[in-house]
């Protein structure tokens, strides 16, 4: 099969022909027909997240139809269609795992990092970390929900019953929570790069109270603020944009640090707090969410050998919305 794997550190990821993976008696084998292309994926390439099992196929936002079935990978046949996330592996036994915190799990084991993920024509996935997509919507529209949605989601529930949202970043994970946060009848404030006004433009599109850059002040107080670009100086500033009892969610995997900052600004019981990963119950309830919201992705589609270019446009700041590689 084809696939696009990270050798090197630094360095493009190269195509290869490499063997069908082979499936244990709890995996299924997936026919990969979209793989969502991640932040979460250039953190791994620079060395950002540590000791990936290299070489790699990265991607974890999968959709495909299941090809083969281990004998104990029950509830799946061939041919479904299913959807597979970052979360590729738990132990079900420590104690973050039996008080339903597996997101947290200590020897937890990740799509696309530790276990070869989805930019490649076949992936293996155990089949407890694998979902039924309901039919309905693309292929393409599905992959970017399976991290930039789910996060997102598990970012959102973070946030509380907040009525008031900023959300600093308006890339993959930001338009698709903009839509659920609206869809719950709270009010979306955008806070995009500076200038960018393409994502700005959507985010109003997208119904956005207020669309602007960064470096602006909010024009209103925040109930919560959720940071979706991995930049540690947002931090502070989502800090003086949030109103006392309020909330800043810190969503990425990874952030450059973060400055010091004055305590007035986090006192009067604001508080600051990550998410990290996600749990199953996370994706079994978004899964079924989405359509009702309904949530429509903005996409722009690459071929499995361009995943290189997909990751430069991500990583210089043109693309709007999300992109996932194609090989339906």
């Amino acid at each position: 099969m084809r696939a696009m794997r990270f050798v090197e550190p630094h360095q493009p990821l190269r195509l290869d022909e490499v063997d069908t993976p082979e499936i244990g008696s709890a995996d299924v084998l997936i026919r990969v027909s979209a793989c969502g292309v991640c932040r979460t994926d250039l953190h791994i390439l620079d060395s950002e997240l540590r000791d990936p099992v290299l070489p790699l196929v990265p991607g974890h936002e999968i959709v495909g139809r299941v090809a083969a079935v281990g004998r104990d990978a029950g509830g799946f046949s061939l041919g479904d269609r299913v959807g597979v996330p970052w979360l590729g592996w738990t132990c079900g036994e420590c104690s973050y795992c039996a008080s339903g915190r597996e997101n947290l799990c200590d020897r937890t084991r990740f799509t696309g990092y530790q276990i070869d993920g989805g930019y490649a024509e076949f992936a293996r996935a155990d089949h407890r970390f694998c979902f039924a997509l309901p039919d309905g919507e693309s292929d393409l529209q599905w992959a970017p929900r399976l991290c930039a949605g789910l996060i997102g989601y598990r970012a959102l529930r973070a946030a509380g019953d907040a009525a008031r949202i900023g959300l600093y970043g308006f890339g993959a994970a930001g338009h698709i929570v903009a839509q659920v946060a609206g869809f719950e009848g709270r009010t979306v404030l955008a806070f995009t790069r500076p200038g960018d006004t393409p994502a700005q433009e959507l985010a109003r599109k997208l119904g956005a109270a207020w669309a602007g850059g960064s470096d602006e002040a909010s024009p209103e107080p925040l109930d919560a603020a959720i940071l979706f670009a991995p930049v540690g100086a947002l931090v502070p500033t989502a800090l003086e944009s949030v109103a006392r009892g309020g909330t800043v969610v810190c969503a990425g995997i990874h952030m450059s640090d973060i400055p010091s900052f004055p305590y007035e600004i986090l006192w009067g019981e604001r508080c600051i707090r990550s998410v990290a990963n996600l749990t199953r119950r996370d994706a079994e309830e978004f899964i079924a969410l989405a359509p009702r919201v309904p949530v429509r992705a903005e996409v722009e589609s690459f071929r499995l050998e361009d995943a290189n270019e997909a990751l430069r446009r991500l990583r210089d700041g043109e693309l709007v919305g999300a992109a996932v590689l194609s090989l339906g």
